[in-house]
Parts: structure tokens; C-alpha cells; sequence
């Protein structure tokens, strides 16, 4: 894994815009994961990926209040996992913050599920399954940028953090977690 060189909270003229860096983390790109945990100036902008992500969902699959008030618990739930598993157990280096604003960027995949208003029929279910294939991906790259960690640990606290918030959903049958 190639190391990436920390961003230092330079002036706005070196960061991306909103835009350029939804399209980063749609594209799965680690480094606008690297940009964005050292910007402490991109909280907004996480809340807006996370915004605009659930109302995506709902507008694709299902309704959008329910997908807003979902993804704003579920953004928050999950970085505060992955900072227990990834900082407090494993004691790696983060802080919420830093985890709240990359794990934000890892649902850009969701936007995807816009597409769930078109007449797709019986390829409906393979577009949720290849954006959930997609978060899967994003959050990885998330957890592995902020925690500065291998691909193999990310993977792990990731597993572990995806049990703790899916498995209340799944035993209640509740998939509000996608």
C-alpha cells in the first residue's frame, strides 16, 4: 500500500470542492478518504454526503424521511463503532471526528440508489446489492485511511463494527442499515 502524505488544513484553494469529492469517493479514491480526515473543515460536507445519500435511498427505495432519519443515526452509530473497535479496543490512531467525516464519504455509494425510480424490474435488487458491494468497499477504504491501518485490519474492524450495527436491524428485520 502506497503511504499517503497527510493533508495539512491548508487553504481552501488546495482542498476540492463538494462535488469532486463525492465523485472521489464514489470512485472508491483513497486519497479524497485522506483529504477529508485531515480537513476538520469537511464536517458539512460529510453531513451532506450522508443528506443527500438517504435521500437518494428514499427517493429509489423506500420514503425519504425514514431514509434521512436512518442515515443520519446510522452515519453516527458507525463511526462511533468503528472508533470503539478501531481506537479504544484495537488503539489505533483516530478521533471521532476524523471517523465521522470519512465513514460520511463512505455512503456516496447510496446516491446510486436514485436509480431505483426507474422501471428496472427484476434488476432492481442487483442495483442494491452492487451499491451494497460498493459501501462495503468505501467504507474499508474509510476506516483504513483514518485509522492509518492495512487493508486487512480495516477489513476486520469494519466486520466487527457492521455486526454491532446490523445485527439489532436483521434480528428485528429491519434493513434500514443499507
Amino acid at each position: 500500500m502506497t503511504e499517503l502524505k497527510p493533508v495539512a488544513e491548508a487553504d481552501s484553494t488546495d482542498r476540492r470542492g463538494f462535488w469532486e469529492r463525492l465523485y472521489g469517493a464514489l470512485t472508491l479514491d483513497a486519497a479524497v478518504f485522506e483529504e477529508v480526515q485531515h480537513d476538520a473543515r469537511s464536517m458539512a460536507q460529510a453531513a451532506g454526503v450522508v443528506g443527500l445519500a438517504a435521500v437518494a435511498r428514499g427517493l429509489g427505495f423506500g420514503d425519504i424521511f425514514h431514509s434521512l432519519v436512518a442515515g443520519f443515526v446510522g452515519w453516527v452509530v458507525a463511526a462511533a463503532a468503528v472508533w470503539i473497535i478501531g481506537v479504544k479496543i484495537l488503539e489505533h490512531r483516530s478521533d471521532y471526528p476524523e471517523l465521522l467525516r470519512t465513514v460520511g464519504f463512505a455512503t456516496a455509494p447510496r446516491v446510486l440508489l436514485v436509480l431505483g425510480i426507474l422501471p428496472l424490474g427484476p434488476l432492481r435488487p442487483l442495483l442494491w446489492l452492487f451499491v451494497l458491494f460498493l459501501m462495503v468497499i468505501a467504507f474499508v477504504v474509510a476506516v483504513r485511511q483514518a485509522l492509518d491501518v492495512t487493508t486487512d485490519r480495516a477489513v476486520f474492524v469494519c466486520l466487527v463494527a457492521a455486526l454491532l450495527n446490523v445485527l439489532p436491524s436483521v434480528l428485528l428485520g429491519n434493513m434500514a442499515w443499507l
